[in-house]
């Protein structure tokens, strides 16, 4: 309908004497309210200065061509404001639409124009030796959906994750297990949990970071080990190291797991470094040049600030690692369409330097590559801070959460394996959706009473009505088909669910051209409160009633919708609630 409404506002233009060759200069959006109909558009006021005329006057002349045109599914034509033209379509073309839904594959709102297209799509990126926290949840969340909106377009997705298994954070934590353990008077055992073993490296860090802040020959000492950590060159702390990064990965994976996350590819700075220092060397004096003994990109020069690649100990920086991270990606997937990076808001102008000297470098690389920046996961007491410890670990958030679940669904009846099934979904549903439900680059304030709300702007109230949608078409296998036929289509009266289960590809089609899986949260919501009212004034399964198949499709073609909408969000729907 979009395609052969904006056709025709093209011609009719045309018609006025308005002329266009660029379609995407007539512009149709849907109303706040559907009361000012399906469809509207700006047309009249866009080009009205043109023609010298008003722009109600102009709305006129392109309501009279519309008119003219074969527009079956459009049962009237208005005129809003000072020029605003709003379409209403016949009520029977979201009847028929529904029933298509309802007895298709279940994949409406997939699309396969970018079925040729591959996109890596990096994010999550948490580092071994240190905690898996609530912004690497928050990396995970977004580039899980971006990832997801990309697969919907029929694109190729790799799904990447770089971790920081070399650096000093791994030498502050392995100074403090050399020089802290036995202070401690605890020692981590072979049957200690995962979870055990990577708090144990935490707190680690946490002694390894105040250390070399406080103290100057721990400073020297953490900056030694280091070196070693990098040349390979002592076989003690080659072990410890082995063994810490191993720990870490194996928990790392259980977090994924639990998330809903698979990775194709894992890449790690250890691996990409010496591929990074052979750029900066190859480019020395062409990109980079060296200043007081290290090696630097001036970015002054660029309109972007100056950055150390090499250091005067000669060591790679962050800046290298990454140039030969990125190197790598194409080299694996040199047909990359797009390279999308997701990080926090705080390494934005990092990323712009480093996508500056990506493009000097290696053109294709910085012509392909995108940063995204997300907001942080903020609580009453402020930004977290690694280094101080008073992170809040991701796992430790989602447990938080799921208690609270734990306690709403309690009395229900649930086996102990269902509600800890049941509660896990409620409670990384319920951070997910609070996460995505604004604007990508937004702080998030967490309200964990309202983000586990069964009503409301919620994950679980998401959640909740696909259930009760899938109670309903359980109790519907029960009735014999009652004889709805689609000619019957004509006499009924459509409610506002049919007309938003209908715009479910035009809002993922929004959310994946803009990279805002905000756009999916929202409509999620308002549909998810168009088919509980709809649940509320509607008998659905009724075999006297004559419309009872109709509304069992309806059903059906929601909980269709719902069920994608919530994938593109990573969020999985209990089986019961």
């Amino acid at each position: 309908m979009l395609q052969e409404l904006t056709a025709a506002l093209v011609t009719a233009l045309a018609r006025v004497g308005l002329a266009t060759t660029d379609p995407s200069s007539v512009r149709l959006e849907y109303p706040e309210s559907l009361d000012h109909g399906d469809y509207a558009t700006n047309v009249a006021l866009a080009y009205a200065k043109k023609k010298g005329v008003s722009p109600r006057a102009l709305a006129e002349e392109i309501v009279a061509e519309l008119e003219k045109a074969d527009l079956e599914f459009v049962e009237q034509i208005t005129i809003a404001g000072p020029g605003f033209v709003n379409f209403k379509i016949k009520d029977a073309v979201f009847a028929g639409k529904v029933v298509e839904i309802a007895s298709g594959d279940g994949e409406y709102g997939w699309a396969t124009d970018s079925k040729s297209k591959k996109v890596m799509v990096e994010y999550t990126d948490p580092n071994p030796f240190k905690v898996f926290h609530i912004g690497h949840l928050m990396s995970n969340a977004v580039g899980e959906s971006i990832s997801r909106l990309v697969q919907s377009s029929g694109a190729e997705v790799v799904r990447a994750c770089y971790q920081g298994d070399v650096g000093l954070h791994v030498a502050k934590t392995i100074w403090a297990i050399q020089n802290k353990r036995q202070d401690l008077g605890f020692k981590i055992q072979e049957s200690s949990t995962i979870t055990e073993k990577v708090k144990w490296l935490g707190e680690m860090y946490v002694i390894g970071s105040n250390a070399f802040e406080d103290d100057a020959v721990a400073q020297k000492e953490i900056h030694a080990i280091n070196k070693q950590i990098f040349e390979k060159s002592d076989p003690e702390i080659n072990k410890m190291y082995e063994e810490g990064r191993k720990w870490s990965l194996e928990y790392f994976d259980t977090i994924y797991a639990r998330l809903g996350t698979k990775f194709n590819n894992f890449f790690f700075e250890s691996e990409v470094a010496d591929a990074g220092v052979q750029i900066v060397k190859e480019f020395l004096g062409k990109v980079f040049i060296e200043s007081e003994g290290a090696t630097i990109f001036k970015g002054e020069d660029y309109g972007v600030h100056t950055r150390v690649f090499i250091t005067s100990n000669g060591l790679p920086t962050y800046e290298t690692k990454e140039l030969g991270l990125n190197s790598k990606k194409f080299e694996l997937y040199p047909d990359l369409d797009e390279s999308v990076i997701i990080t926090a808001n705080e390494q934005s102008d990092y990323f712009k330097v480093l996508l500056k000297v990506f493009s000097l470098v290696n053109p294709k690389i910085g012509d392909k590559t995108k940063h995204m920046s997300h907001g942080m996961l903020r609580f009453a007491s402020g930004k977290m801070s690694s280094r101080k410890g008073n992170i809040i670990a991701a796992e430790s958030l989602i447990d938080d959460i799921k208690e609270l679940v734990t306690e709403k669904i309690s009395g229900r009846e649930f086996g102990p394996e269902e509600a800890e099934k049941v509660s896990d979904e409620i409670a990384i549903g319920a951070i997910k959706y609070t996460i995505l439900r604004q604007a990508v680059g937004s702080d998030v304030i967490f309200d964990s009473a309202t983000s586990v709300s069964f009503e409301g702007d919620s994950g679980p109230y998401l959640q909740y009505a696909a259930v009760r949608a899938g109670a309903v078409l359980e109790k519907a296998k029960q009735i014999q088909d009652t004889g709805f036929k689609i000619q019957d289509m004509p006499s009924i009266q459509v409610s506002t669910l049919e007309r938003l289960i209908v715009r479910f590809p035009d809002i993922i089609a929004r959310a994946r051209a803009e990279y805002a899986p905000q756009h999916v949260a929202g409509y999620l919501i308002q549909l998810a409160g168009a088919f509980n009212a709809f649940y509320a004034t509607n008998v659905i399964v009724d075999e006297k009633e004559p419309l009872s198949a109709y509304r069992v499709a309806v059903t059906k073609a929601f909980l269709t919708v719902m069920r994608n909408g919530l994938w593109i969000l990573g969020i999985k729907i209990p089986e019961r609630m």
